[in-house]
């Protein structure tokens, strides 16, 4: 059987050589009761100054919906999420991204492009936000050994209440397109929540 994880490990190593990280990732894990441990994986900062943390252990089991009545332990979808920020690592922003990772195997949850994860809390010390929006990322799925499906990695932006508001209402494509017409900075951990009309 295939380790699923050290597929995802090795092809987020190759993915962030060739963007020039080539030292190896700092590491954090976290474990919830009755989980298996979720480490946060923090490549970078690049030369921009970004760096990239990804999970690592929610593709460990496949995703399933909680409405379906038959699942399918082999073939069901797998996925990390990864968080690109701008500066210095927010202290508690691990923990934030491995409670996301765990929601599969905690509430059921099924992580996908344009998903609204609500942590209801700052998702770290200070921050001004309290929710992921979901969506796809630059790093391309991971193969792995037929029946198995690839593993998606899905980029986590973090956004405001107010933000994740309006997502509810209009949609996540409608607040992408007021960050864009804003101008707004959604690496900068520090920016101001767009205000779309």
């Amino acid at each position: 059987m295939i380790d699923v994880l050290a597929a995802v490990r090795a092809h987020l190593g190759e993915h962030f050589d060739r963007l020039g990280i080539t030292a190896e990732p700092d590491a954090a894990s976290v474990t919830f009761l009755g989980t298996e441990r979720i480490d946060v994986l923090r490549f970078g900062p690049d030369d921009e100054g970004i760096s990239h943390y990804v999970s690592l252990g929610c593709s460990r089991h496949p995703m399933f919906d909680p409405t379906e009545m038959v699942t399918d332990a082999l073939r069901g979808p797998r996925a990390e999420v990864a968080v690109a920020l701008r500066g210095p690592s927010p202290k508690g922003l691990a923990r934030s991204l491995a409670i996301v990772a765990a929601t599969p195997v905690v509430e059921g949850l099924m992580l996908e492009p344009d998903a609204l994860i609500d942590l209801e809390s700052p998702l770290w010390e200070s921050a001004p936000f309290t929710a992921f929006l979901l969506g796809r990322s630059e790093i391309s799925e991971v193969p792995l050994t037929a029946p198995l499906p690839p593993v998606t990695v899905l980029s986590a932006t973090p956004i405001t209440a107010t933000e994740a508001a309006w997502v509810r209402l209009k949609g996540a494509d409608a607040m992408r397109d007021a960050w864009q017409q804003d101008g707004v900075d959604v690496l900068d951990p520090r920016r101001r929540a767009a205000k779309p009309s």
